[in-house]
């Protein structure tokens, strides 16, 4: 059996990256181009300015990829693309590259889901077993989303409203820290010994989703009574009490939900899976359970190509197929794809 090489692109946001994955597994070339020095002094990311950016780094980063891969693309099984969800106008970039790159070397193209993504780069760190427990945290998303095999994916929960690294970034900007706010909120959290007692979105009784819009109101009403009153805030108190509250929720709702599930592993997925707090407090409650965890090293956590390549691969075996009718699809579901 011939080996399988899937280019992969993704450009949902503010990254421009390429990589190229072997048989799902193993990662040959990953290269990202990352926009933060450069979204910094707007405090996030504006999506004009993303698009440009991604129109000027796409080909050098696809040629980089190759390059350090030592392939040309007649060595390719298929290129894969981030079809959605994300902003627009990038992801327009990245699937009008596949599309040009695919048709110009007789490619099959494969579209791919950003959450599929991130969830399947812990296929690049160790195999998946089913049933098996995702919970996806990142800027734009969180939720728990349940996988009884390889495409099958039954969202269980998911937040309501600000998603948790939302949540951090305008808690960071609060506290006067730069973009993006989650690493700086995560370091200040491990200066302190103890929080401040923010409350916790536990929402229904057997619910799976999320709440962290009344948390981030919670901070930003103490630091307006604080400033009323003249005095000055801890900035690691304040962190860490908002971190613990985040964490806490995270945690409580994914053990009970592999719980009732009885679910083979853990996996976490997404940029605020880099967070070393909530990476620690899962961990020790899954060592508890007995249930293997695993998370991606971090950089395979914020966004990146080798993920949506990983997920690919195993797109291409079902028979997943796109088309040169491909468009970015800003708030594409996350679906089965058997």
């Amino acid at each position: 059996m011939n080996d399988q090489y899937i280019l992969a692109i993704e450009t949902s946001c503010d990254e421009t990256a390429a990589a190229i994955i072997r048989n799902g597994t193993e990662i040959v070339s990953n290269v990202v181009a990352s926009q933060i020095e450069s979204q910094k002094r707007f405090g996030g990311v504006v999506p004009e300015v993303a698009s440009r950016h991604h129109v000027e780094q796409i080909t050098v980063v696809i040629e980089e990829t190759l390059e350090n891969a030592n392939m040309q693309p007649s060595d390719l099984t298929a290129v894969a693309v981030t079809e959605g969800p994300g902003l627009v106008g990038a992801l327009l970039i990245g699937i009008n590259a596949a599309k040009a790159f695919a048709f110009a070397h007789c490619l099959p193209l494969i579209p791919v889901h950003h959450i599929a993504g991130h969830i399947y780069a812990n296929a690049l760190v160790e195999p998946m077993q089913f049933p098996l427990l995702a919970l996806v945290v990142s800027g734009g998303h969180t939720e728990l989303v349940l996988m009884k095999e390889h495409g099958s994916f039954e969202v269980i929960g998911e937040t309501r409203d600000d998603a948790a690294g939302e949540a951090y970034d305008k808690v960071a900007r609060v506290l006067n820290m730069p973009y993006p706010g989650g690493p700086h909120i995560d370091r200040l959290a491990h200066e302190a010994e103890e929080g401040i007692d923010f409350p916790r979105a536990w929402l229904d009784e057997n619910s799976y989703d999320f709440s962290f819009s009344g948390l981030k109101s919670a901070v930003i009403n103490y630091k307006h009574n604080m400033d009323q009153r003249g005095e000055v805030i801890n900035p690691q108190k304040v962190a860490k009490g908002f971190q613990d509250s985040v964490v806490e929720v995270l945690t409580t709702k994914t053990l009970r939900a592999a719980r009732e599930f009885k679910v083979k592993q853990v996996i976490a997925a997404g940029g605020v899976s880099a967070n070393k707090g909530l990476r620690t407090s899962l961990e020790i409650a899954f060592r508890a359970e007995n249930i293997p965890f695993i998370v991606p090293p971090l950089k395979l956590c914020t966004d990146n190509a080798a993920m949506i390549g990983a997920a690919a691969s195993y797109m291409y075996e079902a028979g997943v197929r796109g088309d040169l009718a491909m468009n970015g699809i800003p708030g594409k579901e996350l679906k089965s794809w058997i």
